[in-house]
C-alpha cells in the first residue's frame, strides 16, 4: 500500500509561514518604513524624523520586520542602519500600492482630496521627461534626501532636496523649465517643489513616477 502523503500538514504548515508576512504589514507604520528602505539605507535615527515617531517605536517595528526577515541591518559606527533584506521586496511594496488603489476605493479617494489641492500643477509623464532631459529642454530635480538619491536616481536628475530648494531657485534662469520627482505616487515633496517653483514664476512640472517605476521602464525595454 503506498504511503499517504501529509498533504494536510504540508499546506497549513505552509499557509502558516505565508501569514507570517501578512501579520508583520498588518501596520501601517511598518509599510512607510518599508517604503522609506526601499528608497535607500537608512539608520534608525532618520527613519523616526521621516515618520514622526521616536526612536523607541521605529526600532519596535524594525525588530518585527526583522523577525520576518523582510529588513536587515549593519552597524556604521555608532549607527545601525536597515536595508530591506532582498531587491524582490521593494516591488513587492509596490504591487501592494497599485492593488490597494484598484481594490479600495478610499485610496484612490485620498489621493484625489490630496491631489485637488495642487489644481494648478502641471503634470508630465515619466517617458516624456526622460526625453527631455535627453535632449537638454527640461532639467530634472530629485527632491528627495541627499542619500536617497545616492542610493539610485533617475540619470541626468540633479539632487536638490527640499530643504535646499530656495537657495537652488536663486541660480536658475527665469526661462528654466523644470520637472521633479520624488518616493513615487503617494510622495508629497514633487507637488510641493513643483508648487514653490510656480509660485516663483518657473515653469514647472510633477511627475508622479519615481525610482522604482523608471527601473521597471527599463526592465520593459530589455
Amino acid at each position: 500500500m503506498a504511503h499517504e502523503l501529509p498533504v494536510r500538514v504540508f499546506k497549513d504548515e505552509l499557509y502558516r509561514q505565508f501569514a507570517r508576512i501578512g501579520k508583520c504589514l498588518s501596520s501601517d507604520k511598518r509599510l512607510e518604513l518599508l517604503h522609506l528602505l526601499s528608497q535607500g539605507p537608512k539608520s534608525v535615527e532618520k527613519m523616526a524624523d521621516a515618520t514622526g515617531m521616536s526612536v523607541a517605536n521605529v526600532s519596535r517595528h524594525l525588530q518585527i520586520l526583522l523577525d520576518a526577515n523582510l529588513v536587515k541591518f549593519s552597524k556604521k559606527g555608532t549607527y545601525v542602519i536597515y536595508t530591506l533584506a532582498s531587491p524582490e521586496i521593494e516591488g513587492f511594496i509596490h504591487s501592494l500600492w497599485r492593488i490597494s488603489e484598484m481594490q479600495l476605493g478610499d485610496v484612490l479617494r485620498i489621493k484625489n482630496d490630496f491631489m485637488s489641492h495642487c489644481d494648478d500643477l502641471q503634470s508630465l509623464s515619466l517617458a516624456e521627461a526622460v526625453t527631455r532631459v535627453a535632449d537638454g529642454s527640461i532639467l530634472l530635480l530629485d527632491v528627495r534626501p541627499t542619500d536617497e538619491y545616492e542610493a539610485g536616481h533617475i540619470p541626468g536628475a540633479i539632487s536638490v532636496p527640499m530643504e535646499e530648494l530656495n537657495r537652488f531657485m536663486q541660480t536658475l534662469p527665469k526661462g528654466a523649465q523644470i520637472a521633479a520627482y520624488c518616493r513615487g505616487p503617494y510622495c508629497v515633496f514633487a507637488a510641493e517643489a513643483v508648487a514653490m517653483l510656480q509660485q516663483a514664476g518657473f515653469t514647472a512640472y510633477r511627475l508622479a513616477e519615481g525610482v522604482f517605476e523608471w527601473r521597471e521602464q527599463q526592465v520593459g525595454k530589455g
